[in-house]
């Protein structure tokens, strides 16, 4: 009997997944564990396997197109066994038709696909593109698209050979430009800027969907205000300066505000809290989300039970998530379970600013970086090193007395970095 596996859910946000590659056809033989394909999710490119021994008898998509979560995927079943019945069902259910699938997400687990098609607009003719079967999206091999970008050769110039029109890595290497493609000169005598207009669509990742309408929701639906204090970083300067000699790892500032929001969070548990429509959560353990920029957008890390861990605990295992978030390589468990968010641009010299709370969190603390300005010490103007930190808050849990007590906490805690070892 024929069997059905359907896009999963990968991920606790996830609506739909692209297909980043295929690595079985039509007609093969599979078994249980076998890879079947990689699927981009909101989050990562995670792998898909087979739950059964069998031959593939019906693939859902093409790579590049999405597939909404509970959508038909592969069918594996015996050799030769029909499953018109099934392929038909699968058709006349409303939900098998992705929304998203005209609009396909760049690949991440392949380098060689990720590079952007640029589709420049020129006064001359341009050269008919390549056969796409109705889709809009240029039909070319991975290999094809990343030796036409070192080639600095637009993929859409390019005619395929391949099936139904695909370019291949043949037709890359034997292109050669028609003169129709030159900018047209100027027919006036006098003289005249000769341009070529030009710009670059990407297709929205799965990753900036999701962020997207994450924080659209965050935003509109939360009543956020914020709270900004500066707080002076002199002791804390000198206390990392002291801890690095010894420490075996090296201590950021972003560890020590970290490892200061956790412990200010077990005095104020109301700030440590979420929405839950009916109800507020006050958790007691501390889950500290950490934003982290990549390429495509923004992945929140968790550390988990942050206050229970030193500062070289914190280091490594921030280091460590901070490099599986830029390779795509995070895990369901390493984003789930936030309590509180910390986003920290300080290192790109940005005084202050504020951020949207990361859902399910009440707060999220933005952190700006240490400035040389002059402070006044004991009634003298002296040279000081100030940070400014901005907490955004969820009214609806969060009143400005409960964010303003955590705020001094913190400032506590970092003006008097020992304070964070008792």
């Amino acid at each position: 009997m024929a069997e059905v596996i359907k896009m999963p859910r990968l991920s606790d946000t996830m609506t739909e997944g692209v297909i980043a590659a295929w690595h079985v056809k039509v007609g093969d033989s599979v078994k249980n564990g076998d890879l079947l394909a990689e699927v981009e999710t909101d989050k990562a490119t995670m792998d898909v396997e087979s739950d059964f021994d069998g031959t593939v008898l019906f693939i859902g998509t093409t790579e590049g197109k999405a597939i909404n979560v509970g959508d038909l995927m592969v069918i594996i079943g015996a050799k030769g066994e029909d499953i018109s019945g099934i392929t038909a069902e699968a058709k006349a259910t409303p939900a098998a038709e992705a929304p998203a699938a005209s609009a396909p997400a760049p690949v991440v687990a392949a380098p060689s696909a990720s590079a952007p098609t640029q589709a420049p607009v020129v006064a001359a003719p341009a050269a008919p593109l390549p056969m796409s079967n109705g889709d809009s999206r240029v039909k070319a091999s991975p290999l094809a698209k990343a030796l036409a970008k070192d080639k600095g050769i637009d993929i859409a110039m390019v005619s395929g050979s391949g099936d139904h029109g695909r370019i291949i890595k043949k037709d890359v290497e034997g292109y050669v430009p028609s003169a129709a493609s030159a900018p047209a000169t100027s027919s006036f005598a006098f003289p005249t800027v000769v341009g070529e207009e030009k710009y670059e669509e990407k297709p929205v990742s799965q990753m900036r969907k999701t962020i997207a309408r994450r924080l659209s929701e965050s935003k509109f639906t939360a009543p956020h205000f914020y709270l900004t204090m500066e707080i002076d970083m002199d002791k804390a300067v000198e206390a990392r300066a002291a801890i690095n000699t010894v420490s075996p790892v090296k201590i950021s500032f972003n560890d020590m505000v970290i490892k200061a929001v956790a412990t200010a969070l077990k005095q104020h548990p109301a700030v440590n809290s979420s929405w839950l429509d009916d109800k507020i959560r006050y958790n007691q353990h501390v889950h500290i989300g950490m934003a982290v920029a990549i390429d495509e957008g923004l992945l929140v890390p968790v550390i988990r039970f942050a206050d229970s861990k030193g500062l070289a605990a914190i280091s490594a295992e921030a280091k460590d998530l901070a490099g599986k978030a830029r390779d795509r390589k995070l895990q369901p468990k390493d984003w789930e379970g936030n309590t509180f968010t910390v986003s920290n641009l300080g290192m790109f010299g940005i005084e202050e600013f504020t951020a949207i709370i990361n859902p399910p969190d009440a707060c999220i603390l933005a952190i700006g970086g240490i400035l040389d300005k002059p402070v006044v010490k004991n009634g003298q103007v002296v040279p000081g090193k100030v940070m400014k930190v901005t907490l955004s808050c969820d009214h609806r849990v969060v009143d400005g007395m409960k964010g303003s007590e955590f705020l001094v906490t913190l400032k506590q805690l970092l003006e008097n970095p020992v304070r964070m070892l008792m």
